[in-house]
């Protein structure tokens, strides 16, 4: 007996002494950076921004691998079946990360028990916006509009469950009103029939409208943000309009597969936070109308534990299931 307790004993040391000089070494090969998205998107964007700089700290390559389809769920399922050996990882939204998982029935993975969070990388507020042909010139008086005309409202979005359906449906839970949803297969498309005016209205992404709000071809109503967007800072918070408990962000964050080990989460990590704080890259992401978060792992693991109990809560309250 005492033979095998000291084969396992000796055992499990060479399997963590492996273990550690793996991490010591990392990386010895290129780096494998998931985005369940097509190119050119916000998760795409924010990946190839910080992979410079993540490659001139650690000395590799890191390359970007697009597994779109599914809401997301693809290449969600490609990280969580990975092996944890920091060699994978993926840059997802708050829908991958949080609300897909108050929204499906059965999903092919689990945003909460796959992965362990590296860092909330860059955040967006959502933006009430509509035609300027569209009566309603304030939050209170869309509010007056729609408790005078229930059901008649129509809300694009870029599709269901998406950030700016769900601010809708939260926003018409926080002020008592009703409302259509018209759910489009992307935020392009939604865009396209609000500057034709074939919908009311829309809570888009402030990167993607703003230079229409600047234009004059789109008015903006109110900034899901917690303070005033400083491009267009005559427009405000939903909290200033009235509309309390309600500040959304769409948001974009980076996580490896549950197993990984401490070591290589550390360098992954402090080399991610050190590349979005690059002067060169926060001007960039500023410009396309993103705010760099760069939090730390426990702080990006606790927000997102948040975001899923509060966009469960909405899900449920506006009964809301795919499956």
């Amino acid at each position: 007996m005492k033979k095998l307790i000291s084969a396992i004993a000796t055992a499990s040391l060479t399997v963590l002494g492996g273990t550690a000089a793996h991490a010591a070494n990392y990386p010895e090969k290129p780096v494998t950076v998931i985005v369940p998205f097509v190119p050119g998107g916000s998760s795409d964007i924010t990946a190839r921004s910080v992979m410079p700089g993540m490659q001139k700290l650690l000395g590799q390559t890191f390359v970007a691998e697009n597994k779109p389809g599914a809401n997301s769920a693809i290449g969600a399922q490609a990280l969580a079946r990975s092996t944890p050996d920091g060699y994978t990882m993926m840059v997802g939204s708050i829908g991958t990360f949080a609300i897909n998982e108050a929204l499906y029935k059965e999903l092919s993975y689990n945003p909460s028990k796959d992965f362990i969070y590296l860092t909330q990388a860059v955040r967006n507020p959502n933006i009430l916006v509509a035609p300027p042909s569209f009566p309603p010139n304030t939050v209170a008086e869309l509010v007056e509009y729609a408790k005078k005309n229930p059901d008649q409202i129509s809300y694009a979005s870029s599709g269901t469950g998406s950030s700016d359906h769900l601010s809708a449906i939260l926003f018409r839970q926080r002020t008592g009103t009703t409302g259509v949803d018209v759910p489009y297969r992307g935020g392009a498309a939604a865009i396209a029939d609000l500057l034709g005016a074939q919908v009311n209205v829309s809570f888009q992404n402030l990167g993607a409208v703003q230079k229409h709000v600047q234009a004059g071809k789109l008015k903006a109503l109110a900034i899901t943000g917690s303070e005033r967007s400083p491009d267009l800072p005559d427009v405000p918070t939903l909290g200033e309009a009235g509309v309390k408990d309600m500040v959304v962000y769409s948001w974009q964050g980076f996580a490896v597969p549950k197993g990984t080990p401490a070591p290589i989460v550390k360098t992954l990590s402090e080399s991610l936070r050190t590349s979005l704080r690059d002067p060169g890259v926060t001007k960039t992401l500023n410009g396309l109308g993103f705010e760099v978060v760069a939090n730390t792992p426990e702080e990006f693991a606790k927000f997102q534990q948040e975001e899923v109990a509060r966009w469960k809560k909405v899900i449920k309250d506006g009964g809301i299931e795919l499956q």
